[in-house]
């Protein structure tokens, strides 16, 4: 096979290859290598590329195969990370140029999962700021592949360029509330959201502790599936992560819908906050699984249209993991969260005891809502990847389109998990994403509709007019 068809396989397809021996994980990490040196100046998906380790380790991979050591699906397989998650001796600049020169001793439990599950990281991906905005970069703005001047979505924003411009074969990003669904749904990929506890958080630079969770950005759902497989489970050095058994969700795909019961979310579909574009697309995709035999109805959860309470708690959270930064380095910090930390820190108690109870009082009505389905759906924004424009400041939000984009909080205060895959494009040519949400613990309940969906429609095979 040539070598630069490579980048274009996807993770199962070349996980086949390796295991094969018909492509070695040294050609594979070469091809990436080049088509991030031909694109990253123009997508600035990656923030540090390990050239030098990741042709070592798949110089060491190759070795292990020929001593027939071979660790499973990911074994060769190139990955990228969001540079919030600690890489022993590579630097994680959490997207801010006050961290460019820290360089962990340790790596994260999820880098050391994909490791242990033979992947190689090709290097650290683009972020907005600590991960606590939307679309703020301190260093260059990552962009869009399917249109260079729009964002990719934030805060994973390098995960959803590279994984989209196949400069990587599957990425980690975080998902506070949507990091990882926004950029999937705006680069037209597939972006999960675990179950909060199912993935460890040792060795991530915290944005929210509450709401963190690290999950896969791919491109197609098997993919999604086996990077989650690689990183879910117990980690001993994170207390808040559950003992339950981790299935095989590769495995356990099933794309036969039928008897499933699916409840369109109304209050997050019936809106103007949503696009009509995109509006269209998510009742079409309703309607298609409806074809494929699931059950589906509309199912009201009237505090949703509220769920923009994750600001109030955000507001305290995250000035607290930097508050010597705020003291002693404040005009280091970028314009956003410089005026937003400072007016975070000041947040009445008062107002962040009220968030707590809202988002308890929702997470009841999602879960009971979710007693009648096995799944709800909504879309994952609200609208298009919007223009690479100057940053607005803090307080002109109603100038932008932050209020309005993300349609991903009610799932992230329900501490439940979330898939978006992409469901269509709009008239720009632009990436549309369907959110899929289920019960606490049942990725496998929405992978499998997300998986049914995929099976049955073109859009994931589409490429970006990019490289």
């Amino acid at each position: 096979m040539d070598k630069a068809d490579i980048p274009f396989l996807t993770v199962v397809q070349l996980s086949e290859l390796i295991k094969n021996r018909t492509v070695s994980p040294v050609e594979a990490v070469e091809a990436y290598l080049d088509r991030i040196d031909s694109l990253n100046g123009t997508l600035y998906a990656y923030l540090t590329v390990c050239r030098d380790e990741a042709l070592q380790a798949a110089r060491e991979s190759e070795q292990a195969l020929d001593r027939g050591e071979y660790k499973g699906p990911m074994h060769g397989i190139p990955v990228a990370v969001k540079d919030q998650i600690n890489t022993a001796g590579i630097r994680t600049t959490t997207g801010t140029p006050i961290f460019k020169d820290f360089v962990p001793d340790e790596d994260a439990t999820v880098m050391a999962n994909l490791k242990s599950a033979g992947a190689i990281l090709l290097g650290k991906l683009n972020m907005t700021e600590f991960g606590t905005t939307s679309l703020s970069h301190a260093f260059d703005t990552a962009r869009n592949p399917w249109d260079p001047s729009r964002f990719t979505g934030g805060s994973s924003s390098g995960s959803g360029g590279a994984t989209a411009a196949f400069m990587c074969a599957t990425s980690l990003g975080e998902d506070t509330g949507g990091s990882v669904r926004g950029p999937a749904a705006w680069c037209g990929l597939v972006g999960l959201r675990p179950t909060w506890g199912r993935v460890s958080r040792y060795g991530l630079r915290p944005g929210m502790w509450s709401m963190d969770t690290v999950g896969p950005i791919s491109r197609t759902v098997e993919d999604c599936a086996l990077t989650l497989q690689a990183i879910a489970g117990r980690d001993p050095n994170d207390s808040y992560t559950w003992d339950v058994p981790v299935p095989d969700y590769r495995g356990a795909l099933n794309p036969d819908v039928r008897g499933t019961k699916i409840g369109i979310l109304k209050e997050l579909l019936h809106t103007d906050l949503v696009d009509p574009e995109i509006r269209d697309a998510v009742s079409r995709a309703a309607n298609s699984l409806a074809e494929l035999g699931a059950d589906v109805e509309e199912v009201s959860i009237p505090l949703a249209s509220h769920s923009n309470t994750i600001s109030t708690i955000l507001r305290v959270e995250a000035p607290t993991n930097y508050r010597d930064l705020i003291r002693n380095r404040l005009q280091e910090i970028e314009h956003d969260n410089r005026i937003a930390y400072l007016t975070w820190s000041i947040t009445p108690a008062l107002a962040y005891y009220k968030g707590l109870k809202l988002r308890a009082l929702l997470r009841q009505h999602v879960l009971e809502a979710l007693n009648g389905v096995d799944v709800l759906l909504m879309p994952t924004m609200g609208v298009a990847a919007p223009k690479v424009e100057p940053d607005p400041v803090i307080d002109s939000m109603e100038k932008t389109t932050r209020n309005r984009a993300g349609m991903t909080t009610t799932f992230s205060l329900a501490s439940s998990p979330a898939v978006s895959i992409n469901c269509g494009f709009t008239s720009d040519n632009l990436p549309i994403g369907l959110q899929i949400g289920g019960k606490p613990f049942a990725e496998q309940t929405v992978l499998n509709v997300a998986y049914a969906y995929e099976q049955n429609t073109d859009w994931h095979n589409r490429r970006p007019p990019i490289g």
